[in-house]
């Protein structure tokens, strides 16, 4: 077992702190954000220890096994929302009507997953009704913004040859041009449903909520001729949980304590280049 260490302010020192801690073998830095120990030994004890310890110094850990290739993917399934981008887009359309406040308490009590995501959504896209779509293009323009490493993390894996989804709760109008731009193989979400040119506050077709992003992952993998544990899943929201408890490993990005639970690997302090890192 190795582990690895990473954070924006990570220094030598940490990795020298951390493996006076559990008596490892030796230090390799990775990139300037992260280091890997090896070989370690895992305990409760030593978990405890080294939680503490990152926990102080803002850094993520996390316990990887020995010989797991990024090469070895095939299929690699991201959130938009707060995860590949650092916006929640519904609550910055909101915020062309003045109602991001409103709007945006809603979205983080169905990410904590204390309400249900589908009801939330049409609530919210309910409170949009007779905006201009020229709002959406303000978002995507003026605010959207991707999530730092979220390119360079896109890039290694078209490298690898490793197929990308963007499966999102969110809408086709922002996640299609996302598609296009960094150049993703696949994409999947809501349709706002419009009509003159304004927002009927529904969605149109099918809602994708928690149970279908997992779903599209599962047959994606199923249509590439995939096992399961030669997929990645990325997400920060309780509607994300299904898709990461099913893909052979997960990261939860700067997500909810209760998606953090139920992923393999958490993300708090890094980029999104830091999944990169959990790989040999």
């Amino acid at each position: 077992m190795n582990l690895v260490i990473q954070g924006t302010g990570i220094e030598a020192a940490d990795a020298s702190q951390v493996a006076g801690i559990l008596g490892a073998g030796s230090t390799e830095q990775l990139a300037a954000t992260a280091w890997r120990l090896r070989p370690v030994t895992r305990s409760a004890q030593a978990n405890a220890d080294i939680a503490n310890y990152c926990e102080t110094r803002s850094l993520d850990f996390a316990w990887v096994p020995e010989g797991r290739k990024f090469a070895g993917l095939g299929l690699l399934a991201m959130d938009m929302d707060s995860t590949l981008i650092t916006i929640e887009c519904i609550d910055e359309i909101g915020g062309m009507l003045g109602i991001k406040p409103r709007i945006a308490a809603i979205t983080e009590r169905a990410m904590r997953g204390e309400i249900d995501y589908t009801a939330s959504l049409e609530l919210r896209v309910a409170l949009l009704a007779g905006l201009g779509t020229e709002a959406l293009d303000r978002v995507y323009a003026e605010k959207l913004r991707f999530s730092p490493g979220a390119e360079k993390l896109v890039a290694e894996a078209q490298r690898q040859g490793i197929k990308t989804l963007l499966v999102s709760g969110g809408f086709t109008f922002f996640t299609e041009r996302i598609k296009e731009r960094l150049g993703l193989d696949y994409a999947l979400s809501n349709v706002l449903e419009i009509e003159d040119g304004k927002l009927t506050g529904r969605v149109s077709g099918s809602i994708v909520d928690a149970a279908a992003k997992a779903a599209q992952m599962t047959e994606l993998a199923q249509e590439l001729g995939l096992t399961m544990d030669r997929t990645l899943a990325i997400g920060d929201g309780a509607n994300d949980i299904p898709m990461l408890t099913t893909a052979g490993v997960s990261v939860a990005y700067r997500a909810k304590p209760v998606v953090r639970a139920k992923a393999t690997h958490a993300l708090s302090h890094s980029g999104l280049d830091g999944v990169i890192h959990l790989f040999e």
